[in-house]
């Protein structure tokens, strides 16, 4: 069992490296920042998924402070929701750095963060874990803790954001979701009119699950919230994305690298390559695996 003291000592450390790291940009030469602000999430709207999501965007010294400011938004904030993470979307252009001793910051504080998240891991039970880490470190958000510093020191073709519409999955067999089904078949549900109409539609829900094979495979493809993402392309074939949950940092790049900005998020009505899922259960958004 992870210890408090083992647990307070790694984000300790986090923190330390998280400071250093700061001070580290607050030092060296920029040549351009961005930041664009994300609107706080109310602790009472925290299960609604907007369809608009207006972005701030600040530039130069203002940018770059708050920039710097991201890396240690850790704690609960009274009145905001800290189940719906604020997430940080920017950009820092640093020219005429030590780009080996960057770097080697950044890399070891995002180990330090890797080592956190493991400590906190290795204790399996979800209550006991929430308990201990929030006795050892009162008031932190365990995941933004957790977040990685993306960064880059090749000089790239550019550098542009998006949003991105992800889905949390979950692989699982037919008697893992029959048990599930019958923990459902015992809660309450107050959107229902009574708990006997509750637990007839459960039942129609097992009965579909119940008629497949035994091998067949289950998927639970469940929406989450849209979420600001960074592109960074060389070419057309090589490029790759990364989260855009904290400022994402070009060192010494070329100068012409051309850099995108992040546009407010307006849902779309419709998208062309949608794919329409065909549930087997669908408040468990549970699907079968076909392919």
């Amino acid at each position: 069992m992870t210890s408090k003291l083992e647990i307070r000592s790694q984000f300790d450390l986090v923190s330390e490296l998280t400071q250093l790291f700061c001070d580290d940009l607050k030092q060296v030469g920029f040549k351009k920042a961005f930041y664009y602000q994300l609107p706080e999430t109310d602790i009472n709207d925290e299960k609604k998924i907007p369809s608009l999501i207006p972005v701030k965007k600040f530039e130069g010294d203002e940018a770059h402070k708050l920039i710097i400011n991201s890396y240690l938004d850790l704690y609960k904030k009274p009145g905001i929701s800290s189940r719906v993470l604020k997430r940080h979307p920017g950009l820092l252009v640093l020219h005429d750095v030590d780009k080996n001793q960057l770097t080697a910051r950044i890399q070891q504080l995002n180990k330090a963060k890797a080592d956190f998240k493991n400590c906190i891991l290795a204790i399996d039970n979800n209550d006991a874990r929430f308990e201990a880490v929030h006795y050892a470190v009162p008031n932190l958000i365990t995941l933004a803790a957790y977040r990685k510093i993306h960064f880059e020191t090749e000089s790239p073709y550019s550098v542009r954001f998006t949003w991105m519409h992800k889905h949390a999955t979950k692989t699982l067999s037919k008697k893992m979701a029959l048990a599930m089904l019958d923990k459902s078949a015992s809660y309450s549900n107050p959107r229902m009119i009574d708990q006997h109409t509750w637990q007839s539609l459960v039942a129609q829900e097992q009965s579909r699950v119940a008629s497949l094979n035994d091998k067949d495979k289950l998927r639970i493809r469940r929406p989450t919230r849209v979420s600001p993402q960074v592109n960074v392309r060389y070419t057309a074939q090589n490029r790759y994305h990364v989260s855009a949950a904290l400022p994402f940092i070009l060192i010494n790049p070329e100068p012409d690298v051309k850099l995108g900005a992040l546009n407010d998020y307006q849902k779309p009505e419709s998208h062309p390559r949608k794919k329409e899922y065909d549930f087997l259960v669908d408040r468990l958004y549970l699907e079968q695996v076909t392919d």
